[in-house]
């Protein structure tokens, strides 16, 4: 377990590469491959900047992802599926890469979708980009498959020491691209890209992607949010975008701003409807906790239940798991 949580420490690793480290990594690379050393090897601030050298170099050869990395990963997962057999391996992937993979492997899909936006500013370009971004390595966002080859095969070693020092990387048969690590990282507590006050992933050179709760955003969209209004939540067309809003703003702030009735209510709590154009209603529940704060005060909890509810009451059953007529508890807490 514990070379998986430093395998996680290496997806989520921040700040300058060390290049000497990362450099060395992709020679060890190339020699594991039964491949001449790169003659070059360049740098980029990220890898958006990135594909636009790999776009520009001319000498550079052809890819050799194929030997320096699919190959090798290959070869190393049938051999450990052999020694272990079919239990075993998916034993130690369970262990191991299972643990990583959903993370990284969505943040790995985001940066593609960034570098696509960023860089094909037309439709007809989109394809040169997806095609230059298959040839990369993704370095430290391979963490899951090098966690669960941990320590069993030294032809994965080069790859391993680039994961550790540096982001995604690009191998050809004379040149090597190879791009810094993010310089900042936001995620909520389910691992997904998320931050209210800027960019969720950065690069010190300027490429970002932004996000709430796994959702991309659009830059001009957060700034946006320190001065929502009930009247600009309910002006935004786009149903998805207007969630964000209502989560950021405080379903309770907004219906209290809003001058929202509440539809029904009983012993459990009060239930309250946002209709919302275009989109299916907001439904909550607001309960008050029966045990005092230590002030003295009773606390509220708003909860958000499906919008075919229609009583304050089978809305806290569901949440429960039950249904209204099932529900009746002996205390509440």
């Amino acid at each position: 377990m514990q070379h998986v949580n430093s395998w996680r420490d290496v997806a989520a690793a921040t700040g300058a590469a060390d290049r000497t480290a990362a450099e060395e990594g992709v020679r060890r690379a190339y020699r594991a491959a039964g491949l001449a050393e790169p003659e070059r090897i360049l740098w980029a601030g990220s890898p958006r900047a990135a594909v636009e050298i790999v776009e520009k170099l001319t000498d550079a050869g052809r890819s050799v992802r194929e030997e320096v990395r699919t190959r090798p990963w290959a070869e190393e997962r049938r051999r450990t599926h052999y020694e272990l057999g079919p239990a075993g391996w998916s034993a130690l992937w369970s262990a191991t890469g299972a643990r990583l993979w959903e993370t990284t492997a969505a943040l790995a899909e985001r940066i593609r979708a960034g570098v696509v936006a960023d860089l094909a500013s037309r439709p007809e370009d989109e394809g040169t980009i997806r095609l230059l971004l298959l040839d990369a390595v993704l370095g430290q966002h391979d963490a899951a498959w090098l966690a669960a080859f941990d320590g069993r095969g030294d032809r994965l070693a080069g790859l391993g020491e680039v994961a550790r020092n540096a982001g995604w990387w690009w191998p050809y048969e004379h040149a090597a691209v190879i791009s810094e690590r993010p310089a900042v990282l936001h995620r909520d507590e389910a691992g997904r890209l998320d931050h209210g006050d800027g960019p969720a992933l950065s690069w010190a050179d300027g490429f970002a992607l932004h996000a709430w709760r796994g959702m991309p955003v659009p830059a001009e969209f957060l700034a946006e949010l320190a001065s929502l209004t009930p009247a600009r939540i309910r002006e935004e067309e786009n149903a998805e975008l207007r969630r964000v809003m209502l989560e950021y703003y405080g379903y309770d702030r907004y219906l209290t701003e809003s001058g929202a009735e509440p539809v029904h209510r009983d012993e459990t709590g009060v239930l309250w409807r946002i209709a919302l154009d275009g989109d299916e209603d907001v439904v909550m529940v607001e309960v008050v906790n029966s045990t005092a704060e230590p002030d003295g005060t009773y606390r509220t909890y708003w909860l958000r239940v499906p919008p075919s509810t229609s009583t304050a009451k089978d809305g806290v059953a569901w949440t429960f798991g039950l249904d209204g007529a099932a529900y009746s508890p002996l205390r509440q807490t």
